[in-house]
C-alpha cells in the first residue's frame, strides 16, 4: 500500500528557512499532482501550493507567492517544499497530498492519499 511521508518540518525563528519534504514508500504510484496543504489549531486545511505531474505548473495560495516554492522529482515520486521568510502565521502542520486529477487543485476532495503531516513552528 503506497503511504506518502514527511520530513522536514521544524521549529525556526521568523524569517528564517525550512524546507519540506514529501516521498511515496510501499509502492509504485504515478499522480498528475502533488500538492501541500496546512492546517492552524482551530482552523480548516487550507491549500498551500501544487505541481502538476505532467507540465511542471504550478500554484500557489496568494500568503506564500514569492516565499515558497514548490519542486518535484518525478522519478522518486517526491516533491518538495521550500519555505523562505517564514512568518508565525505560517505556524501548523503541513500534509502533502496526491492527486489523480489536474483540476480544481485547491480542494482537498480532488487529493486521493494524504502523509501524515509535519509540523512547522514559526516564532517571533
Amino acid at each position: 500500500q503506497v503511504q506518502l511521508v514527511e520530513s522536514g518540518g521544524g521549529l525556526v525563528q521568523a524569517g528564517g528557512s525550512l524546507r519540506l519534504s514529501c516521498a511515496a514508500s510501499g509502492g509504485t504510484f504515478s499522480a498528475a499532482a502533488m500538492g501541500w496543504f496546512r492546517q492552524a489549531p482551530g482552523k480548516e486545511r487550507e491549500f498551500v501550493a501544487v505541481i502538476r505531474r505532467r507540465d511542471g505548473t504550478t500554484e500557489y495560495t496568494d500568503s506564500v507567492k514569492g516565499r515558497f516554492t514548490i519542486s518535484r522529482d518525478n522519478a522518486q515520486n517526491a516533491v518538495y517544499l521550500q519555505m523562505n521568510s517564514l512568518k508565525p502565521e505560517d505556524t501548523a502542520v503541513y500534509y502533502c497530498a496526491a492527486s489523480p486529477r489536474g483540476y480544481s487543485m485547491t480542494i482537498t476532495s480532488q487529493y486521493d492519499l494524504w502523509g501524515q503531516g509535519t509540523q512547522v513552528t514559526v516564532s517571533s
